[in-house]
């Protein structure tokens, strides 16, 4: 079932696939993948898509040739583990990802996991997911139009480990260089 509706923070009915920040891997241009969760947005005059997948989260951003993605999640038989960064053009596209983890005592993930539930959940634009199994165990995505560029983070939770895999990309349309010239 794929839920879909204006900012929500729901509970994801599946087990906990990515068990691990280190299984996260990353792609580019993967087609949509089943959703548990999805968010249609339109911001500005560019459709995206947040989607909570059992193994995280998938992007898809509608352009004038077709739909571009972004895929952060374990993928079986992946062979791209999740890069610090990533500056790629895409089509009309520029692409750009960053990729961090943190590591936190129990108290701190706690604390930050109810701080991200939040915000997103709270967010006309945001979606987050709970896994059954414990509070601080979620996907959340949070998307933004800014300076005539779609910008979206998301947060990968793993409370048993304390780890907080964040993300952030940023996609604008390319400006030829002619138009620069008087």
């Amino acid at each position: 079932m794929c839920l879909r509706s204006r900012s929500m923070l729901t509970t994801l009915n599946t087990s906990y696939t990515d068990t691990r920040a280190a299984d996260l891997a990353w792609a580019l241009g993967r087609e949509p993948l089943p959703a548990l969760a999805a968010l249609d947005l339109e911001l500005a005059d560019t459709k995206l898509q947040l989607r909570l997948l059992g193994a995280s989260h998938q992007v898809l951003l509608e352009e004038e040739r077709g739909i571009c993605s972004e895929t952060v999640a374990c993928i079986a038989g992946s062979s791209t583990p999740l890069p610090l960064g990533v500056a790629k053009r895409v089509g009309d596209w520029e692409y750009e990802f960053a990729a961090r983890v943190e590591v936190l005592s129990p108290g701190s993930f706690a604390g930050r996991a109810q701080e991200l539930l939040a915000l997103v959940s709270d967010h006309p634009h945001g979606l987050a997911g709970v896994f059954p199994g414990s509070p601080y165990a979620f996907t959340a995505l949070l998307a933004q139009h800014h300076q005539g560029q779609v910008h979206w983070r998301t947060w990968h939770a793993y409370p048993q480990d304390g780890h907080l895999v964040a993300t952030r990309t940023k996609v604008g349309v390319r400006v030829p260089a002619a138009a620069f010239v008087n």
